[in-house]
């Protein structure tokens, strides 16, 4: 396993991070792991050296901190761990059971380490950007929860640059904790992140933590899934023509490598500097593996090209703009992947 630091910050952390989404309770997914299903695959990822493990309230709806959380203290010493969590989806009945107000940051806070079983949290992270409450309402809550020792830092995940800016800059300005880390999406699928997000980070020391490096399934090349089947989101987000192309090449850099199209899709993401760290949302142990070897599989340029040439831009993907990709369309193969003109003799 490799290890860097989060940003400017002194936490080391894993260069992949376990994702749990997977985790928890049938009743909310089809696709979802109950506990003893998640342990043998968290149990694989200790044994690998991972000690970046990312949970969300919402994930089956508290049912996944809960579910992960038990296996975790019987399998790892919790001082070894970079444990963080998320808030603002509701998980629950009544007006205020949601969003970044100070009464829900404080009410979530409370709920999420009674599942964990946990007094703290290491990284405590914004969701989504709620475009509702004040952002001075939000920080100061959560720089309460800081100082309060319930989490040793902040973090923040999907939202415009110009939000995260607006977000650093009233921490900055009050003397509270500012975010450490930035989870956004990134994948040959969807790089909008690489126009603003990641530069913008990379400048105020924040470190940036990748989600979705498989496109939700796309980049398998595996239509089949339960998850491809059952998950609306990933239809939602990745069903354009461009989406398909570029999954397309994915697979034929794979099958030109004898590797996976997954190994190809995780060592594009990895092999860039500026992620701290990629989640892995493995169903099984050879997935997980598949993400560990793509740590040390280097791509050459005319590969680099034949994933990349199919991507042009479309709208973020966020709260905000669901429901509003813009069509994309491919550039024509070059270099290694172009087609080989046969002469016909006539």
């Amino acid at each position: 396993m490799q290890f860097t630091r989060l940003g400017r910050s002194g936490l080391n952390v894993s260069r992949l991070c376990l994702g749990t989404m997977n985790m928890g309770s049938k009743a909310w997914k089809p696709w979802i792991f109950d506990e003893s299903e998640s342990e043998p695959i968290i149990g694989h990822a200790l044994d690998a050296g991972v000690n970046f493990i990312d949970l969300a309230d919402f994930y089956s709806a508290g049912a996944g901190e809960e579910v992960v959380c038990n296996v975790l203290r019987r399998l790892a010493k919790r001082d070894e761990l970079i444990i963080t969590t998320k808030l603002g989806y509701p998980i629950g009945g009544g007006a205020n059971n949601g969003g970044h107000s100070r009464k829900h940051v404080f009410d979530a806070i409370n709920g999420s380490l009674t599942r964990m079983k946990s007094d703290y949290v290491d990284v405590y992270m914004l969701h989504y950007f709620d475009t509702l409450t004040p952002v001075e309402e939000t920080m100061e809550a959560l720089n309460d929860i800081v100082r309060a020792g319930k989490a040793r830092y902040v973090g923040v995940s999907t939202m415009f640059t110009w939000q995260f800016a607006k977000i650093l800059n009233v921490c900055e300005r009050n003397g509270w904790a500012k975010p450490i880390n930035m989870q956004l999406q990134l994948n040959c699928a969807y790089r909008e992140e690489e126009r603003e997000m990641i530069p913008f980070c990379v400048d105020q020391g924040i470190g940036v933590s990748v989600f979705s490096p498989l496109a939700r399934g796309l980049l398998t090349n595996d239509l089949n899934s339960v998850r491809n089947k059952t998950d609306n989101f990933t239809a939602e987000m990745y069903s354009d023509a461009a989406s398909f192309e570029i999954a397309t090449s994915v697979a034929q850099v794979a099958a030109s490598r004898g590797l996976t199209p997954s190994q190809i899709a995780q060592a594009w993401v990895l092999r860039k500097p500026e992620v701290a760290s990629m989640l892995v949302g493995a169903d099984t142990q050879a997935q997980f593996d598949s993400a560990l070897s793509a740590l040390t599989i280097t791509l050459d340029d005319d590969e680099i090209f034949e994933i990349e040439r199919n991507y042009t831009p479309c709208a973020p993907i966020n709260d905000e703009t669901a429901g509003k990709r813009t069509p994309r369309y491919a550039r024509p193969p070059a270099g290694r992947f172009a087609p080989t003109e046969i002469a016909i003799a006539g």
